[in-house]
C-alpha cells in the first residue's frame, strides 16, 4: 500500500465519504483510494466550482467533505472556494498534492495560501506517520471547524506505508459551558428585558441549538431571527422574523430596532446583520455569545460577552430563569407579524413592463409553483434579495448561502453541493447573470449528475450591483454593463431544459416541467427589470 492510498483510505474509514475534485497526476491516487474505500467521488469541471460544492455538501449535510485538488495551479484554481469554506469554518479537508522541487513550475507555497485565507496548512511528512496525521487533519476539521489543506508531497505519496490499521476519530470536546459569572449576568438581562430579540447564526444550525433557543426564547418572551446563513432556523414559528438585517422586513426590521436586548447567539451581528448598527436602538443592550473567543465583540461593542456553546448557554439559563412571561410576544406583535412578517406581504407596485419581469413578481410566483420540499442556493449580486426572502424554506437545511467571502460565481456549485447532500429535496440555484456565467462549465456536472435542478439566472445585463452604486454619481457604466445573452440557449447547450421569462405568462413552462418527469435540468433565463437597487442594495449603499 502506498502512502496515497493510506491516507484515501483512513479519511473515509472517519467518516469522509463524499469528495469534489478535478483530478490530475498529484491527486489521482488518492482520489481513487477514498473511492475505494466506499467514497463518492463527484468530479466538478473546475476546481473552484468543486471547492464550492465540498464546502456546501459539509454545511448541508451537517459532516466533513474532502476536496481534492492537482500540486500548484490545482490548488490556486480553487482559492476562491476555499478561502470562503475557510471564513464560514466549514469542515472540509482539501487533499493538494505537493511539489517538492523548487524548479517544479508547479512548485508554489501552499501553506502560505492556506494560511492567507484562514484555512489550517497541514502535511503528510512520512509514512509512518500518514495515518496519524491524516486523522489529525480530520480531527480539526470537525472538531474544531475549520478548513484544512492537507499537504500530500509528490515524493512522500509513492513511499510504501505500514500495514493498516483500524482508525477512528478523537472524541469530540466537552462543549463548553459558559463562566457562572457571565452566565448570571445573562440571565438578570433576559430577565430585566421587556422586548428582547434572539439572533442565531451559523454556530446555531444545529437540532440542538435551535430547539434550547426556542425553549429559552418561550420562557423570556423573545422574538426569534437569524442571521442570512441560518435563514430556516426558526421556519415554523409564530414568532420568528426571519432574517435580521438588510433582508428583513419593515416590520422585522421596526420590531428589532424596538427591541431592549438583542443576543446574538452564535452570530457575529455584523454591518450585514444588524445594517451597520441601525437595527440596534438606543439604550439596547447587546450581547453575543460565542464558543470562540476571538469573535466575541469583534465586529461590535458589546454589553455582554458569553464564552460557551450556544445549546449549553441556552440550557444553563432556562434552567435558572422562572417563570414564563410574555416580554415581546403580545398579541399585537403577532398581528404586524401575521400581516407583514413575509416580504410577499408586504405591497409593492408591479414593475413588469417593456419585455422585463419584476423580480419580485417572478420570485413569488416561482415559491408558488416549486413544491414546499426545496433546498435554495444563492449567488451574490443586486439581485440576491429576492430569492433569499420570497422562496421559502422548510428548515435551515433548505437554505444553503455561500456569501462570507462575498464572491459571485459560487451559486451554482453551492446548489450541487447541496443537492447532494439532500437529494430528498428539489434543489434551486438563484443566480445572477454574472455568476451564472462564470460558472457556466459547472451547468455540465448539474446535467451529468441527473440533478432535477431549478437554475434562476436573474439576468440583467449587467453588474447590477456595481451599475447601481456608481449609477448616481454620473460615472460611465460600460465596463459593468453587457449586450443581451441568451442565457436559455447556453443551458440548452449543456442539455437543459430552458425557458426564457419576460412576464408570468412565461412561467407555464416552468409549471409544465414541474409536472413532467423532471428528465433533465431546467433553466430560467429571467429577463428581470433592471433600471432601479433591490432594496437591499439600496439600503446598504445609502441611495
Amino acid at each position: 500500500m502506498r502512502v496515497s492510498q493510506a491516507v484515501g483510505r483512513t479519511l473515509v474509514e472517519l467518516g469522509v465519504d463524499h469528495v469534489f475534485g478535478v483530478v490530475g497526476s498529484g491527486n489521482f491516487h488518492v482520489t481513487n483510494a477514498m473511492v475505494a474505500a466506499g467514497a463518492r467521488f463527484v468530479a466538478a469541471r473546475h476546481e473552484g466550482g468543486a471547492a464550492t460544492m465540498a464546502d456546501a455538501y459539509a454545511r448541508t449535510a451537517g459532516a466533513p467533505a474532502a476536496l481534492t485538488v492537482h500540486q500548484g495551479c490545482g490548488l490556486t484554481n480553487a482559492m476562491t472556494g476555499v478561502a470562503e469554506a475557510a471564513k464560514s469554518r466549514t469542515p472540509l479537508v482539501v487533499l493538494a498534492a505537493e511539489a517538492t522541487s523548487p524548479t517544479s513550475n508547479f512548485a508554489v507555497d501552499q501553506d502560505a495560501l492556506a494560511r492567507a485565507v484562514g484555512a489550517v496548512p497541514a502535511r503528510v511528512t512520512a509514512p509512518e506517520r500518514a495515518v496519524e496525521e491524516t486523522t489529525a487533519a480530520v480531527a480539526t476539521a470537525v472538531h474544531q471547524r475549520r478548513t484544512v489543506l492537507l499537504n500530500l508531497p509528490l515524493d512522500v505519496q509513492d513511499l510504501p506505508a505500514p500495514a493498516p490499521e483500524p482508525v477512528r476519530l478523537p472524541a469530540p470536546p466537552v462543549p463548553a459551558e459558559p463562566p457562572a459569572e457571565e452566565l448570571d449576568r445573562l440571565v438578570d438581562l433576559l430577565r430585566a428585558a421587556r422586548r428582547p430579540v434572539f439572533v442565531a447564526g451559523r454556530g446555531a444550525r444545529s437540532a440542538h441549538a435551535k430547539a434550547a433557543l426556542g425553549a429559552l426564547a418561550h420562557r423570556c418572551g423573545a422574538l426569534l431571527a437569524t442571521s442570512a446563513v441560518a435563514k430556516g432556523l426558526f421556519h415554523d414559528d409564530a414568532w420568528a422574523l426571519d432574517v435580521s438585517g438588510g433582508f428583513s422586513t419593515p416590520v422585522a426590521a421596526d420590531l428589532i430596532r424596538g427591541a431592549d436586548l438583542i443576543v446574538g447567539w452564535g452570530c457575529s451581528l455584523n454591518m450585514w446583520t444588524m445594517r451597520h448598527g441601525r437595527l440596534i436602538g438606543e439604550g439596547a443592550a447587546v450581547v453575543q455569545v460565542d464558543d470562540t473567543p476571538e469573535a466575541l465583540g469583534r465586529q461590535r461593542r458589546l454589553d455582554l460577552a458569553v464564552l460557551g456553546d450556544v445549546p449549553t448557554a441556552a440550557d444553563a439559563a432556562l434552567a435558572v430563569l422562572g417563570a414564563p412571561v410574555t416580554g415581546y410576544r403580545t398579541p399585537e406583535v403577532l398581528d404586524r407579524l401575521a400581516t407583514g412578517g413575509r416580504w410577499r406581504d408586504v405591497p409593492v407596485e408591479d414593475r413588469t413592463g417593456g419585455g422585463r419581469i419584476d423580480p419580485r413578481t417572478l420570485t413569488t410566483a416561482l415559491d408558488d409553483l416549486l413544491p414546499a420540499e426545496r433546498v435554495v442556493a444563492v449567488d451574490s449580486g443586486n439581485f440576491m434579495g429576492y430569492p433569499s426572502m420570497f422562496l421559502s424554506v422548510p428548515d435551515e437545511q433548505g437554505f444553503c448561502f455561500t456569501q462570507a467571502f462575498q464572491s459571485i460565481g459560487l451559486g451554482l456549485a453551492t446548489a450541487v453541493g447541496a443537492a447532494l447532500a439532500r437529494p430528498d429535496r428539489l434543489p434551486v440555484a438563484a443566480l445572477g447573470d454574472g455568476g451564472a456565467l462564470m460558472a457556466a462549465a459547472e451547468l455540465e456536472t448539474v446535467r451529468r449528475l441527473g440533478l432535477p435542478m431549478v437554475v434562476v439566472v436573474y439576468n440583467d445585463d449587467a453588474y447590477g450591483a456595481e451599475v447601481h452604486h456608481f449609477a448616481d454619481a454620473g460615472e460611465p457604466l460600460d465596463t459593468v454593463t453587457f449586450p443581451p445573452t441568451d442565457i436559455a440557449a447556453v443551458g440548452r447547450g449543456y442539455g437543459f431544459t430552458a425557458v426564457t421569462v419576460r412576464g408570468p405568462g412565461d412561467l407555464a413552462g416552468v409549471r409544465q416541467w414541474l409536472d413532467g418527469p423532471r428528465a433533465t435540468p431546467l433553466l430560467v433565463d429571467a429577463k428581470v427589470v433592471a433600471d432601479e437597487p433591490s432594496w437591499w442594495l439600496a439600503e446598504a449603499f445609502g441611495h
